[in-house]
């Protein structure tokens, strides 16, 4: 994914004015590109990292889009642990 596209979706997920229209497939490869291990259960996408507690588990909507309690789920931990700042 090109820097540009990743810094974009990150600002979206960062504003939070675009909760309820982020692609879950956008959404997935952010948590991936901070560095968090993915495994499938169904479908069910539960995503967790070394150092850090709390894990992610997505699911993905019915016309593709990621659920907004999922994307503020995300900004809440990728804010919590300072992860924006790694990039």
């Amino acid at each position: 994914m090109p820097i540009y596209m990743k810094k974009s979706i990150l600002d979206d997920l960062l504003s939070g004015l675009s909760d309820k229209n982020m692609r879950f497939s956008d959404l997935r490869k952010l948590v991936l590109n901070f560095g968090f291990v993915e495994r499938t259960k169904g479908g069910h996408h539960v995503f967790s990292k070394t150092g850090i507690v709390e894990i992610i588990n997505m699911q993905p909507g019915n016309d593709g889009k990621a659920k907004a309690y999922q994307v503020k789920q995300v900004r809440g931990l990728v804010i919590k642990h300072k992860l924006h700042r790694e990039e």
